[in-house]
This record gives structure tokens, sequence and C-alpha cells, in this order.
């Protein structure tokens, strides 16, 4: 699952995976996370069981990312 942010409700700095740089507050990214946990019994769908392997990456990054080794 991919949600682009604007930035503007952001109150924290996060670490972009991408670029290993931080993403200050403020700063339009994109969050992502699986749906689901490849290794669960859950619907595919359930994208609350996978909430704490979410990752904030700059825009750009994740652009990239199948560009990256």
């Amino acid at each position: 699952m991919v949600r682009p942010l604007t930035g503007a409700g952001t109150g924290k700095t996060y670490r972009c995976p991408g670029c290993d740089q931080e993403i200050r507050p403020g700063t339009p990214h994109v969050v992502t996370w699986p749906a689901y946990a490849r290794d669960s019994d859950l619907d595919p769908w359930d994208t609350d069981s996978a909430a704490d392997r979410r990752r904030h990456w700059h825009t750009a990054c994740w652009r990239a990312r199948d560009r990256r080794r």
C-alpha cells in the first residue's frame, strides 16, 4: 500500500529507507506498508495487520527504488 502525504500534518522526523536521510516535518513524502503479513492467515486487505511495517520515503526515493541496489 502506498499513500502520499502532503507533510502538512506531520510533526515527526522520519528516516527514508531509500537514501537514509531525514524527512523533516512538513516535507511531502509517501508512506508505504504491506497490505498483509506474508505468513499470516489474515485477509489480504487487512491494512491494520502491517501497521508496524510502515516506512516513510522521500517521493523521489520511492520512485527510484527499482534503480537502487
